[in-house]
């Protein structure tokens, strides 16, 4: 409830007192004892870059400094690695941070944007904060449905469309070509933000080149995932330049702190270290597809680093996602229809899973 004493503005006064994600942290501190197994948050299981890891031990040596408020190496970096100029660049604290930049660059209040309903909830966070109005669009057949997210921003006249590929909280994905081509149907003064958090769990078809850049596109990628810095909180956008020169006008520039400009300049190099976490994800996908199979719980094909089991009704999922967390297991899942009948679980390490598995097993069995 809002105190009357307080000049709070007219956006904030209507704003429900909720946030994105209650964290696994504060699970525990209510359930008054650590998690057994954390495979929620889709965070990686796999560590990071030993070169990232050595880069960042040598960083904490000048924590004393300030950031570079530029983000030159690392941007340069980035530029680098996708074959796109350097104006073409901006890094934030996590696609999250990147998200409100945009928001709040393109969205004046009360304009319409357009998400898929269930979608990653930080992007409504931020619609809402700054006075936008979210329309949603349901998932069909477990994907984002692009015609109707297309009809949708036409109907509304929306400023944004956001889509993540491969999705979260599905793991399902469309094609380069659907993508370019859903694109081409939004109108013109939409602008598409295609979040690609796991784009290198993707399928080769999934991600479309990164160059040329397209000026309607604003590309977000993270070093959360792959490349295990999620705690370190560095993530980038590709976009035309004048899109990069608006994010600068607002940004925080001493945003995104020195030891993780060094771990994300690092483990970027380390291309091996990357592939292999990727490889690592893949068999654990398997494991988890061949686990649901054997107790009823089909699995959806993902591209993410972690899989969407299909309990069969809400009621269902609720419940089991509910004795999960009461028998240790931290798993998340969706709350809008029509996926609410699924819960999520990230790939943790071979013996993560088989204590997942142990648990689900005894989650089921009780049931």
């Amino acid at each position: 409830m809002m105190d009357n004493r307080f000049p709070f503005t007219r956006i904030v006064r209507g704003l429900p007192a909720t946030v994105p994600f209650v964290g696994p942290e504060a699970l525990e501190r209510r359930r008054g004892e650590p998690f057994r197994v954390r495979v929620g948050a889709n965070e990686s299981a796999f560590g990071i870059s030993p070169l990232a890891r050595e880069a960042m031990f040598r960083a904490v040596e000048r924590l004393s400094w300030y950031n570079d408020p530029e983000n030159h190496e690392i941007r340069s970096a980035i530029a680098g690695f996708h074959g796109v100029p350097f104006e073409n660049v901006s890094v934030g604290s996590g696609i999250d941070d990147l998200l409100g930049l945009v928001v709040r660059v393109f969205v004046e209040p009360g304009e319409r944007v357009v998400t898929s309903l269930g979608a990653y909830p930080t992007f409504n966070y931020h619609v809402n904060g700054f006075g936008g109005l979210p329309h949603f669009v349901p998932y069909r057949d477990n994907r984002n449905d692009l015609e109707g997210l297309a009809e949708a921003a036409a109907k509304t006249d929306a400023r944004l469309v956001y889509l993540s590929n491969p999705d979260n909280p599905t793991g399902t994905w469309h094609p380069a070509a659907n993508i370019r081509a859903f694109e081409r149907t939004l109108p013109d003064r939409c602008l598409l933000i295609l979040d690609e958090a796991y784009s290198e769990f993707a399928t080769q078809d999934a991600p479309p080149p990164m160059a040329p850049i397209r000026p309607r596109v604003i590309r977000m990628r993270t070093f959360s995932k792959a490349h295990g810095m999620a705690g370190a909180r560095i993530g980038y956008a590709v976009a035309d330049a004048v899109v990069v020169e608006a994010l600068e006008k607002v940004r925080h520039h001493y945003g995104v702190n020195r030891v993780a400009q060094a771990g994300a300049l690092a483990s970027l190099e380390d291309t091996e270290f990357v592939a292999s976490v990727v490889r690592s994800v893949a068999e654990g996908r398997t494991d988890y597809a061949l686990l649901g199979e054997g107790l009823g719980l089909p699995t959806l094909p993902s591209a993410t680093n972690f899989v969407a089991f299909d309990a069969g009704t809400v009621d269902r999922a609720n419940t089991i996602l509910d004795t999960l967390q009461r028998h240790g297991a931290f798993v998340r899942k969706p709350a809008a229809a029509p996926l609410d009948r699924f819960f999520r679980v990230t790939v943790g390490t071979p013996e993560e899973r088989l204590l997942f598995a142990g648990i689900l097993r005894t989650v089921l069995a009780a049931l």
